[in-house]
């Protein structure tokens, strides 16, 4: 599917990634318009030239203008938002997302939706430790990882245009998986390492650390500094995914610290040179 500049394009959920998909569209000659509740958020962008039009309400003739609408909402105030304006949606529209968890939220809001719209399900794995659309900025996306996510109701014509979205976007690498494959793999690279940060984060509360640490601890943590809200959505909607890595690296760990109260050096030695070469392949 061809992309061309005239298509009308609605943000709905103008956050950090939702903000930097405006930034990067309207740079690229679309016609952006934007919906949040938040008017600090609304006033922002336009002042910023982010978006052309923005909303705090929805206002059924800027979402029957849009070809495509890009939502940024946490995953059960996506679906609500469906089932209570796709009445609004363009014959033809397609849609498609930046949500964190697939499984639970694709099926459901393709059994809702029209058939005459399509919704095509996407994970920008990019972000920054801060949120807003004050702090977006199309540049994460540049050396960052999309994955498209479709099922088999999916045309291979929208599964083409999704992939399309994300090398306009900018997109390092382009990647293609199920919902249940998704939430797996995310269940490990993204959800565990928050967890791993957060607990981290709670097993010292000295605050005289901060005048001590390296790099090491900055990087580890950088994550740790957590939108409360969202993250814990997410992770009870991954639940079963994320239980079944945080068992798994509690078995690794408890490994390593048997290795080390029985003096195994060439056991913790091991683990290292396996952690190294693995480490390599982020690296290429």
């Amino acid at each position: 599917m061809k992309w061309i500049s005239e298509e009308s394009i609605l943000i709905v959920g103008l956050g950090l990634i939702g903000g930097s998909y405006a930034r990067a569209l309207k740079r690229l000659g679309f016609h952006v318009a934007a919906i949040d509740i938040d008017q600090p958020s609304i006033d922002y962008a336009l002042e910023n030239g982010i978006i052309d039009d923005g909303y705090t309400t929805v206002e059924p003739a800027v979402v029957s203008a849009a070809d495509v609408v890009v939502f940024g909402l946490y995953p059960t105030i996506f679906k609500q938002w469906v089932e209570s304006y796709q009445q609004y949606f363009k014959p033809g529209a397609m849609i498609t997302d930046v949500t964190g968890v697939k499984s639970c939220v694709v099926y459901d809001i393709q059994s809702i939706l029209r058939p005459d719209v399509e919704f095509i399900a996407a994970h920008p794995m990019a972000g920054k430790e801060v949120f807003g659309v004050q702090n977006s900025d199309e540049r994460i996306f540049h050396d960052a990882n999309y994955i498209v996510v479709p099922t088999e109701k999916n045309t291979p014509e929208a599964i083409e245009w999704c992939r399309s979205l994300g090398m306009i976007l900018g997109f390092h690498h382009i990647a293609v998986l199920s919902p249940e494959e998704h939430d797996q793999m995310i269940g490990f690279v993204s959800q565990l390492t928050h967890v791993i940060a957060v607990s981290l984060m709670g097993c010292s509360d000295d605050h005289s650390l901060v005048d001590y640490t390296g790099d090491s601890f900055r990087d580890l943590t950088r994550i740790a500094r957590i939108n409360d809200k969202m993250w814990s959505e997410l992770f009870m909607m991954n639940k079963e995914a994320l239980l079944e890595q945080m068992d798994r690296f509690t078995e690794v760990f408890g490994n390593f610290r048997n290795m080390l109260a029985n003096d195994d050096v060439e056991g913790m030695r091991a683990a290292m040179r396996l952690s190294t070469e693995r480490r390599a392949w982020f690296d290429r």
